[in-house]
């Protein structure tokens, strides 16, 4: 495998002992280039096709750790056990991105009570999404999970007061279109509790990214994720007193293998964000359907409605349209800026 090599040669080598330097080269510059890929809060190199590769790994990743909650709950795992054992995983990485960004010296904060509002707000998302996982196919659940950019942008104008034009307020309208041609009220198709839980969670994980844009006025984003991660330990820790219990071995590795998913997924949405924009990765995140449709009928003989394949194209044409609109304001605002500055 060809190393992601960042650095250039050095100056002034010497030419004794070159394969001992070589090698040391070699290893430092691997280490840049994990730097340059995880390090939350250092500019990076724009690299679109690595970035496009780690998101739709992402999507793979992420298809897994759904996929692997919803065995674990056919095999009697409680959603709190999930949560905690994923956050575990997620913990893990956020220190290694903490470690190899800017040290555990940034985590300082003077926002304590904003992470914790920011993690009860986000472990009550978590804990939705996996439940809803649990009750509905995972086709389904997925399609409605992706109407977070369309919940994001009323949240963002209702909330934050940001100006919302026609193109936005009518991919809204058209995303909700869409989740109503796949819940089909009324018709039975769909357990109703499990849509209703699954779009709740939807708008609560949109309420974390306003949260997230709130807290990154003052805090670095691996600040953020790193306690996230930990402290939403504690009251999961405290949780797992009364659900926690002893599984089978076949559990465990469900278990574990899902928890190092939701890590693994943490690490390479990072990546993909910090090596290109997020009009261009955010795509990708819609390969999770075909993943989560191949994976229900592989592990659980389930079949998406046709319905799913009629409403869920009418969601991620809405979420690409706001995509769009975004990148298009920002794009117009940047070019506008410089205009703007007395010189």
């Amino acid at each position: 495998m060809t190393p992601l090599v960042l650095s250039g040669s050095p100056q002034g080598c010497s030419r004794r002992a070159p394969f001992d330097f070589a090698t040391l080269r070699s290893g430092r510059a691997r280490g840049k280039s994990i730097n340059n890929i995880l390090d939350t809060d250092r500019p990076a190199e724009q690299r679109p096709l690595l970035a496009i590769s780690l998101r739709l790994l992402t999507a793979v990743l992420l298809a897994l750790m759904f996929a692997g909650v919803k065995l674990a709950a056919e095999h009697g795992v409680h959603v709190v056990e999930s949560l905690f054992y994923r956050q575990i995983g997620s913990a893990l990485c956020a220190a290694a991105l903490v470690a190899v960004g800017p040290g555990f010296g940034s985590l300082r904060t003077r926002r304590i009570g904003a992470h914790v509002g920011r993690m009860a707000l986000g472990v009550t998302a978590m804990g939705l999404n996996f439940l809803a996982v649990a009750l509905l196919p995972l086709a389904e659940a997925t399609a409605i999970g992706f109407t977070v950019p369309i919940f994001s942008t009323v949240l963002a104008a209702v909330v934050l007061g940001e100006p919302t034009g026609k193109w936005r307020w009518g991919a809204v309208a058209a995303g909700f279109v869409g989740v109503l041609l796949i819940v089909q009220p009324g018709s039975g198709e769909v357990p109703l509790l499990g849509a209703s839980i699954a779009i709740v969670a939807a708008l609560l994980t949109a309420s974390v990214t306003i949260v997230i844009r709130r807290l990154g006025a003052t805090e670095r984003a691996s600040t953020t994720v790193f306690w996230f991660a930990v402290s939403s330990l504690v009251p999961l820790g405290l949780l797992m007193l009364h659900f926690g219990k002893a599984h089978d071995a076949g559990t465990w590795v469900i278990l574990a293998g899902m928890a190092l998913a939701g890590g693994m997924a943490q690490l390479t949405l990072t990546g993909a964000l910090r090596l290109a924009p997020v009009a261009l990765v955010m795509p990708m995140d819609y390969t999770s359907l075909l993943w989560a449709t191949l994976l229900g009928l592989w592990l659980f003989a389930e079949l998406p409605t046709p319905w799913v394949w009629v409403g869920a194209p009418v969601i991620i044409g809405s979420g690409l349209v706001i995509v769009w609109r975004e990148h298009r304001l920002a794009r117009r605002a940047a070019l506008s800026a410089p205009a703007a500055t007395p010189t």
